[in-house]
């Protein structure tokens, strides 16, 4: 199936929820008014139960449990408040798709959007868009899932949705890949260009006379995430590292060789610049 037919299936490019129309507008804004950010997030109690609980899973480990979403934003902070709720109207939408182990497809986002934020600070890139790219930048995956099942199983028995080479696989057999297929979804619901290209070229950030450095940043934290994921040794990561995306970025990779992957709450960025 091509990608054109695919985006004209029903349901494959849901309409965006107000709320999320509504925090898009505020990528824009230099000072964003969290209370006005808490107040639109509860107004839909759906959203905001899948933001509480998220935020109050293993995934993010924060000291105590947060009550409500002006509480979120406090001990989260926006960055990721925003981003979780934009993810949870995007898991919405495809929240039945079968073939993917849809626990472990949101561990590995968060782990993405994780590294995309630690990687984007010291390099000083927009932290706020690397993060949101980073979580919701393999969305394509379950819209594929969704609208051709039976192809993507076949791929999955071959290539897993989560190793390493699995664009470079759906490039082969389709012509394109999840981050093509992301990426409408993201100018559907009108994501900053910046985001929308992150997601769109992240498989080859720099090819093609193309140069948006989030894309390379999402490159790297995926590359790290699925390494993850799939259990790599330090030799294999190594191996496998995409070396020149990271030179391209001017990224240290012996700083994503570790076994400890970056998770940042808002307690511990007050601690860390105390």
């Amino acid at each position: 199936m091509n990608i054109d037919r695919l985006l004209k299936l029903p349901n494959t490019l849901p309409s965006a929820p107000r709320v999320v129309r509504k925090l898009m507008d505020t990528f824009n804004q230099e000072d964003v008014d969290t209370l006005y950010v808490a107040s639109l997030i509860e107004e839909d109690p759906v959203l905001t139960a899948k933001l509480l609980k998220t935020a109050n899973s293993a995934f993010f480990g924060l000291s105590r449990s947060v009550t409500n979403a002006r509480d979120a934003l406090n001990v989260m902070g926006l960055i990721k408040v925003r981003a979780l709720v934009i993810a949870a109207s995007l898991g919405e939408g495809f929240r039945c798709v079968a073939g993917v182990n849809h626990t472990q497809f949101w561990r590995y986002s968060i782990t993405s959007a994780n590294l995309s934020r630690s990687i984007a600070l010291p390099i000083k890139i927009d932290e706020s868009t690397a993060f949101t790219a980073g979580l919701v930048h393999s969305i394509g995956e379950l819209m594929m899932h969704a609208a051709m099942p039976e192809a993507m199983m076949d791929l999955d028995q071959r290539v897993p949705v989560l190793d390493i080479k699995r664009a470079h696989a759906e490039q082969g057999l389709f012509g394109y890949s999840y981050g093509e297929v992301g990426a409408a979804l993201a100018k559907e619901w009108r994501f900053p260009q910046k985001m929308i290209d992150a997601i769109r070229h992240q498989a080859a950030p720099f090819e093609d006379d193309v140069y948006e450095p989030i894309a390379g940043v999402v490159h790297i934290a995926s590359w790290r995430a699925r390494g993850q994921e799939m259990s790599l040794s330090g030799e294999e990561l190594i191996s496998s590292y995409p070396d020149p995306v990271g030179m391209v970025l001017g990224i240290n990779p012996d700083s994503l060789m570790g076994e400890v992957i970056p998770s940042f709450t808002r307690e511990t960025e007050v601690a860390a610049s105390e």
